[in-house]
């Protein structure tokens, strides 16, 4: 979390963001599929057919207005989106997709320890580095502190080209230094035709399915039976790898990486399924977070569901407003958030703001018996989204974030399913019981909600 960057950089805050929620004279909106950019006709098509399989057609054609009104990035539609829950099912998705490399291999984590499961994608990595497959890594100065250099110098040994994330040492930066602004992303791209991005790292502290019970937090650590990290990625095939490639890329010529050897990056797009899926990455070099604002733009059009389940809930007033005003409305808002946490004054910071939901008529649970790391929403079921992006400040100002979002009622089926799951293994918080907490607690809520935009 930073702690020790607090105070380096100038205070600033989440601009003013109103969503336009009036219908637009804009042109009508056009897909990109395999083969380029479709027609209007063959948009429309497509956008008809999602439609006709929801509930209420007005209310898919509602989203899609907002989610084209806010974010610039192109639609895509011919993708195959594999919803993965926890680290277990990811990271063997992983290393098959790895194993199976032909040409390039992209990865960028801000995590990555120097323990079994690491020390499994190094020796991976390397072993497709020394086939021929040229392997690229981005990660993060500060989340990768804890990882020893020799961890890194065998990968840079085997030919591997690894990039330090704006590094903590000023001595080492090649750009302006900028020890606040972080890579959260977690995004692998394989050959340029696969990708997976979520909330995962790359820990051991995933290697425990977290819905069963008895998952060790670090196998082989020596810990005892901790709790296991609950996280959701996503694994995606189609036209919208290409749109992950150019954030991947632009990630690098930003942090003026060494020139990349000629690969084939973008190889012909080919149709792998049938979801219309948009990439949207936010950078705090944009003038507002796009995923924040899409995010915002969602919650003010939502007619009957708002779910979002969400590791570090620090909400800004905005985000607050917005989530009230729909519960007002009569929307069903619904929070699964964690019960415990690896940083307590995160945890402490968002508790701070449970009464004011409650009264409003947000619903708030408390996932028990795991590290809660995930960062999904789900609004009137026809509108997703899986990512890095928590719900707070540093996420929404200071971080590089990767989120995918995901339209129409198959794949929001798939995502409430996996809501249902989370909350049937949740304590409901109510009023009541709220007002009732100890006092030690309401101090711990005072203390952490002074220091919740450096978080």
């Amino acid at each position: 979390m930073c702690l020790f960057a607090l105070g380096l950089s100038a205070c600033s805050s989440l601009p003013t963001i109103v969503p336009d929620l009036a219908p637009s004279p804009s042109p009508a909106v056009q897909l990109e599929g395999g083969r380029g950019t479709l027609s209007a006709a063959q948009s429309q098509a497509v956008l008809d057919r999602l439609a006709r399989r929801g509930p209420d057609t007005d209310i898919f054609t509602h989203h899609l207005a907002r989610e084209e009104a806010i974010v610039g990035s192109p639609l895509t539609t011919g993708n195959q989106v594999v919803l993965l829950q926890d680290g277990p099912a990811t990271y063997q998705a992983m290393y098959a997709a790895i194993l199976a490399a032909q040409d390039h291999i992209n990865m960028e984590t801000y995590i990555l320890d120097d323990d079994e499961v690491g020390q499994r994608f190094a020796q991976a990595l390397i072993a497709k580095q020394q086939q021929g497959v040229q392997v690229h890594l981005i990660r993060d100065s500060v989340g990768t502190l804890d990882t020893p250099a020799a961890f890194f110098k065998q990968l840079t040994d085997s030919g591997i080209q690894v990039l330090e994330f704006n590094p903590i040492n000023p001595l080492l930066s090649r750009k302006e230094w900028s020890l606040n602004q972080r890579d959260h992303r977690k995004l692998l791209i394989v050959d340029g035709r696969t990708a997976f991005l979520g909330g995962i790292n790359i820990s051991s502290v995933y290697s425990g399915g977290s819905f069963r019970a008895g998952s060790r937090a670090r196998p082989g650590s020596g810990s005892d039976h901790g709790p296991a990290w609950r996280d959701t990625d996503l694994q995606l095939q189609g036209p919208v790898v290409a749109e992950l490639q150019k954030l991947f890329l632009s990630t690098w010529e930003t942090q003026k990486g060494a020139p990349l050897p000629e690969k084939n990056y973008f190889p012909p797009p080919e149709r792998a399924g049938r979801e219309v899926v948009r990439a949207i990455g936010s950078s705090p070099d944009e003038p507002y977070s796009l995923i924040y604002a899409t995010l915002l733009s969602a919650i003010a059009s939502a007619e009957t569901s708002v779910h979002l389940t969400n590791a570090y809930f620090v909400p800004d007033p905005q985000l607050l407003d917005a989530l009230e005003a729909a519960a007002r409305r009569g929307v069903d808002v619904t929070l699964i958030l964690p019960s415990q946490t690896d940083s307590w004054l995160v945890f402490h910071a968002g508790r701070n703001y449970y009464d004011r939901l409650l009264q409003a008529g947000v619903k708030i649970h408390e996932r028990r018996g795991v590290i809660l790391h995930s960062k999904t929403a789900l609004i009137d079921g026809v509108w997703a989204t899986v990512g890095s992006t928590n719900l707070d400040w540093r996420s929404f100002l200071h971080n590089y974030e990767l989120n995918a979002v995901v339209l129409g009622t198959e794949f929001g089926k798939q995502v409430q399913t996996m809501f249902a799951r989370d909350l049937a293994a949740s304590d409901a918080i109510t009023l009541e019981q709220w007002r009732q907490r100890p006092l030690n607690l309401r101090l711990k809520e005072w203390f952490a909600r002074v220091w919740e935009y450096w978080l």
